[in-house]
């Protein structure tokens, strides 16, 4: 993602982007709002460019020789059924590794989220990125159709998918049992929730993720790694009583605030995207999931 004209891109087109993109606005007040934007040298076709995903910009290449990696299928008795997901691991993997899921957005398994699967596999993990629009027939290749798509399955059902592929990660015969997750925006709630659902899992990195309430942070077992972007008021806001709860719960966790960070800082296919920071992030989780997953 080229981010060259980010910094001329003013701080309302990216919250008014991350209210369309979490079904706050629909797109014709959003298109009407962007437009009183397109002034001096931006017009409305620009300031798309800058903040809609581009899928073109994917770091790993879905036939990288480095990677090897497959679609299965697994079962969610208590969520959706029959579960489509990427398994990715090193192409040149010897012994067993520790286990990493992966959780979209809000907009389904899109070519971002198996890009960051397919990292997290070159990092030295067998990873399963799954699909939680699956029963709706899978990610339909643009974020638009995919948020309207998962607004019509229930978020617990779709936590169950998500504990689901825990469940079948840590028992595949490649893994050493020892599994984390990693998630963005809707998945970094549902990271929150698997470390209050799961007693063992050994590591959760929520990306700018809704919290859970205060009376579940008992349940956590898991360390957590938590990271927010700095202009990302509406997850932010939420952060205060979440780690008070694990403070006074002795809960084991870090969490890093990242300046000038919006929500979405780690996605390099949009314009809320900072390299900068994004790899920091990324070098932090890697380092966590090599502390937690031996």
């Amino acid at each position: 993602m080229n981010t060259n004209n980010k910094e001329k891109v003013s701080q309302e087109v990216f919250d008014l982007y991350d209210a369309y993109a979490h079904n706050r606005i629909d797109r014709r007040i959003f298109m009407e709002k962007l437009s009183l934007h397109a002034v001096g040298g931006w017009t409305i076709t620009s300031l798309l460019s800058c903040v809609m995903p581009k899928y073109s910009e994917i770091q790993i290449a879905h036939d990288d020789s480095r990677v090897s990696s497959e679609y299965i299928i697994y079962n969610s008795e208590k969520g959706g059924g029959e579960i489509k997901a990427l398994l990715s691991r090193p192409a040149k993997a010897q012994g067993k590794l520790g286990g990493v899921i992966v959780v979209h957005e809000n907009r389904g398994l899109n070519p971002h989220i198996e890009d960051v699967g397919r990292r997290a596999a070159l990092a030295g993990f067998i990873s399963l990125s799954p699909d939680a629009l699956t029963p709706m027939g899978g990610y339909p290749g643009n974020d638009d159709d995919g948020r309207t798509l998962q607004r019509q399955r229930d978020k617990n059902e779709m936590l169950e998918d998500f504990i689901a592929a825990y469940e079948y990660l840590k028992t595949h015969p490649e893994c050493n049992g020892n599994v984390g997750v990693v998630g963005f925006c809707f998945g970094g709630w549902i990271s929150n929730m698997m470390a209050v659902r799961i007693p063992d899992l050994k590591a959760a990195v929520p990306f700018y993720g809704s919290q859970p309430d205060s009376e579940l942070v008992p349940q956590i077992q898991s360390p957590l790694l938590l990271q927010f972007g700095e202009l990302d008021a509406r997850v932010n806001k939420g952060w205060p009583a979440y780690e008070e709860a694990l403070k006074n719960n002795g809960k084991e966790y870090t969490a890093y605030i990242y300046p000038n960070g919006n929500h979405g800082f780690h996605n390099d296919t949009t314009g809320r995207y900072d390299k900068e920071l994004a790899q920091l992030a990324w070098t932090r989780t890697i380092e966590f999931f090599k502390k937690n997953l031996k």
